[in-house]
């Protein structure tokens, strides 16, 4: 039995003397080169003959003069934990999740506590922490997984991770991280590249997520037509308005509320039955915010929408903005890695013609979260929005090029390492391994597709093939079936996914997501984003959904 295994299999745990509660016994931990004699580590236990961590504490790993062994021992037996969970994670036999209520997570279960202490506990402890940390955590990267845009375990991007703590360093200057800043201006250019401002110079940051990026689409628009708003605010600005669709992601009109624009100043397009911004309502929107008053600046398109996965027909959309002089953003966060597949990348015509770009490889790319980014066709934008030359982090006479430091380009001072992983990844997949994931995403989506679309147990939302990998339906029990349509049958369908989904997270097996959307009841939407999902696995989705639901 290998160390995952018998970790799993739990034969390796024993009663800790005196503690009164379970303890483990993590594997030995040969010497790295020590020049001690065998047992002898001035006084502490030495890891070669100590069979847990029960007596050793945090100081007496490294920088402690003698704690190079044992912090060997320690990241061993961690990495141990990690692989095991690697391990079960891709096991189908094993569950997404061992579902507790928060109050019993927060009461303490099998010795595991929330609880802070004053004193310090031993490694051993913290261990079995990290083990219950994970046992109680959901698989997100295992198969039957289905429930957000995010999902996937990818072995290559999560050792990328681990490289990036490893390193611990912060992406605002050159000089304290002049590989990541360099590795970070390679991604953007080919993510430029792929949107197709192949030869623009451009520009880009990676930040915290779609909804952040998003937030700076708009922030440096503003900055370009109305620059004074940086120093003066919004006083010296009319009253603005942006447009996007009513399908779109709900950080537009965050975004809008947390730069001082308002939330009633978004003008949301209507759209078609399939989730499509209706390019005519957009012209209108427009007329109606100019006769009102206001001054149209922003147009938000959105290419692969939360719910229905639905491209707004960019092109056209393009042209609206070109003759009323207006910015154009894209986005992408959910779509954009479709610009890797040869099979899909037309979905996404016209974005070549935006003015910015959110694009989220840890979506659809499967890139270890977070991994977002900002991608603008003109570059200095960025720089000029949000430039207040720190002395004490970007003085100008350094010895190296300091358009290298990129912090002045950011919202935030500390900024976190996002490019490793994805530039790891996509070394290792190539362009090409990327399009093969994505074509097999949307593989799965229309292998759903095509079974629900067959079976009278089950109703989908919208009927055509889907354009993305969401596809979203009904589950129709026996005691739905026979009713006619109307407000009594939506009453009790919007009863049924939430009862589903309750069983299935109880049971653990399974997890998927629902939503209601305007007058349409709850509905689940299954997102492809995960590469190991197979189409057996797909099989046991439906499987499971009637299980759970045929008696309601």
């Amino acid at each position: 039995m290998d160390t995952a295994e018998a970790f799993l299999d739990g034969s390796t745990e024993m009663m800790s003397g005196g503690r009164g509660k379970a303890a483990l016994i993590w594997p030995q931990c040969p010497p790295a080169g020590s020049s001690q004699k065998h047992g002898q580590n001035n006084g502490k236990p030495d890891p070669r003959q100590a069979t847990d961590f029960s007596a050793i504490y945090g100081k007496d790993l490294l920088p402690d003069r003698d704690g190079e062994e044992l912090t060997q021992g320690f990241l061993q037996a961690l990495v141990n934990i990690l692989l095991a969970h690697v391990k079960t994670t891709f096991d189908r036999s094993t569950k997404v999740l061992d579902f507790h209520h928060p109050h019993q997570l927060k009461e303490g279960l099998e010795g595991f506590s929330l609880e802070l202490p004053e004193q310090p506990e031993n490694l051993e402890q913290l261990l079995v922490d990290c083990r219950d940390t994970l046992k109680y955590g959901v698989k997100t990267g295992h198969p039957c997984y289905f429930n957000q845009l995010s999902s996937g375990l990818d072995v290559v991007g999560l050792a990328g991770e681990w490289v990036t703590s490893a390193a611990n360093t912060n992406m605002f200057t050159f000089e304290i991280s002049p590989v990541f800043i360099l590795m970070e201006e390679v991604l953007l250019k080919k993510m430029r590249e792929k949107v197709g401002w192949a030869h623009e110079e451009g520009d880009g940051i990676f930040c915290p997520g779609g909804s952040m990026s998003n937030l700076y689409s708009i922030l440096v628009a503003r900055h370009r037509y109305f620059p004074k708003t940086k120093t003066q605010g919004m006083t010296c600005a009319p009253r603005l308005a942006l447009f996007t669709s009513e399908h779109s992601h709900y950080s537009i009109r965050k975004a809008a509320g947390v730069l001082g624009i308002g939330t009633e100043n978004v003008f949301l397009v209507k759209c078609d039955k399939r989730g499509k911004m209706i390019v005519s309502d957009l012209e209108s929107s427009i007329a109606r915010a100019k006769a009102g008053g206001w001054v149209p600046f922003y147009v938000n398109a959105t290419a692969g929408t939360t719910v229905y996965g639905a491209f707004d027909p960019l092109p056209e959309i393009a042209d609206v903005c070109e003759r009323h002089g207006l910015w154009m953003h894209v986005d992408a966060a959910w779509g954009g890695g479709l610009l890797l597949s040869r099979r899909h990348a037309g979905k996404l015509r016209g974005i070549e013609r935006a003015t910015s770009v959110t694009w989220n490889p840890h979506k659809l790319m499967g890139v270890p979260l977070q991994c977002s980014a900002i991608l603008l066709r003109q570059k200095g934008l960025l720089q000029e929005c949000n430039q207040l030359c720190a002395e004490y982090l970007f003085q100008p006479d350094k010895h190296y090029d300091v358009t290298y430091d990129t912090g002045d380009k950011s919202i935030q001072c500390g900024r976190h390492v996002d490019v490793f992983k994805l530039w790891l990844m996509w070394k290792a997949k190539g362009s090409e391994g990327f399009g093969c994931q994505v074509n097999w995403c949307l593989e799965n989506a229309e292998y759903l597709f095509n079974k629900l679309e067959k079976r009278p147990d089950f109703e989908l939302v919208c009927k055509t093939k889907p354009e993305h990998s969401n596809v979203c339906f009904w589950y129709l029990p026996p005691s739905i079936r026979a009713m006619s349509r109307g407000p009594q049958r939506n009453s009790r369908l919007h009863e049924i996914a939430p009862k589903i989904k309750a069983a299935m997270m109880e049971e653990g097996m399974l997890l998927i997501g629902y939503q209601p959307l305007g007058e349409k009841p709850n509905f689940f939407r299954c997102v492809f984003s995960n590469p190991a999902t197979r189409k057996e696995d797909v099989d046991f989705l439906i499987d499971g959904i009637v299980r759970l639901g045929c008696d309601l």
